[in-house]
C-alpha cells in the first residue's frame, strides 16, 4: 500500500493542523514541492510466507522499483530498454538482503526542478521550492537565495538549514551523478538510453 505523492495543500492544511494534523508531519512542503513533504509516503507490504510481518526497513526506495520488483516476483527478465530507473526489492522485502538496493533517488518538482537523494544527502538544483510552498519560483522570497539546496537529511529531516556551502564536494559529487544519469538515460546498470525529451538539470528562473 502506498499514495502517490505527498499531500495537496488543497486539503486545507490550516484546517487540519487546527485539528492537530499536519499532513507532510515534520517534512517540509506539500504536494508538488522539491522538498520531501512533497515525496516522502507510506509503504506498507502485506506478502505472507515472504514478508515477515512487523518488519520495518530504512532502506532508500521509490515508487518507480515496484515495476522491476514485480518483474522479479514472476522471473521475468527486462529488456534494456525498459525499466531504465527500477531497482527490485525483492531481496529485501523477503530479508534477503539488507544493503542498500539504488545508489540514488531522483526526485522532479511540478515546475521541472530536479533533486538527488543519496543516503542521507540531498541536493536539490534549484534556489525554491519548485512547487506550490515557499519560497515560490519567482518570488520575492525566493530572490537572492542560493541557486543550489543541500540538506544532510540525517540531522536535518525537515530541510530548514541549507548546508551547500559548507560541502561544495557534496554538491559537486551529486552533480556530477545526475548528469549521469542524464547522459546515460538511466540510473540503473545496463546500455545507454536516448531520453524521450531533452533534459536540463538546472531550473532556469525567469
Amino acid at each position: 500500500m502506498a499514495t502517490d505523492n505527498g499531500c495537496s495543500p488543497e486539503a486545507k492544511f490550516d484546517e487540519l493542523m487546527a485539528k492537530g494534523h499536519n499532513p507532510s508531519h515534520h517534512f517540509r512542503g506539500t504536494k508538488a514541492d522539491i522538498f520531501d513533504g512533497g515525496h516522502r509516503i507510506p509503504f506498507i507490504v502485506r506478502w505472507p510466507g515472504h514478508v515477515k510481518a512487523g518488519t520495518t526497513g530504512d532502506q532508500l526506495i521509490c515508487l518507480a522499483d515496484l515495476f522491476a520488483t514485480c518483474a522479479d516476483i514472476l522471473r521475468a527478465k527486462l529488456p534494456d530498454n525498459a525499466a531504465e530507473d527500477s531497482v527490485s526489492l525483492l531481496p529485501a522485502l523477503e530479508g534477503r538482503d539488507n544493503g542498500p538496493r539504488r545508489e540514488a533517488v531522483v526526485h522532479h518538482s511540478v515546475n521541472g526542478s530536479f533533486a538527488i537523494r543519496q543516503e542521507h544527502w540531498k541536493l536539490a538544483l534549484c534556489s525554491d521550492s519548485g512547487g506550490w510552498s515557499a519560497p515560490r519560483p519567482g518570488s520575492k522570497a525566493a530572490e537572492g537565495l542560493p541557486p543550489v539546496q543541500l540538506y544532510d537529511l540525517a540531522n536535518d529531516l525537515g530541510e530548514q538549514k541549507n548546508v551547500q556551502a559548507l560541502h561544495p564536494e557534496v554538491v559537486e559529487r551529486l552533480t556530477k551523478l545526475l548528469a549521469k544519469y542524464v547522459a546515460d538515460g538511466r540510473s540503473t546498470p545496463g546500455a545507454a538510453q536516448s531520453n524521450t525529451s531533452p533534459v536540463a538539470i538546472y531550473r532556469m528562473q525567469r
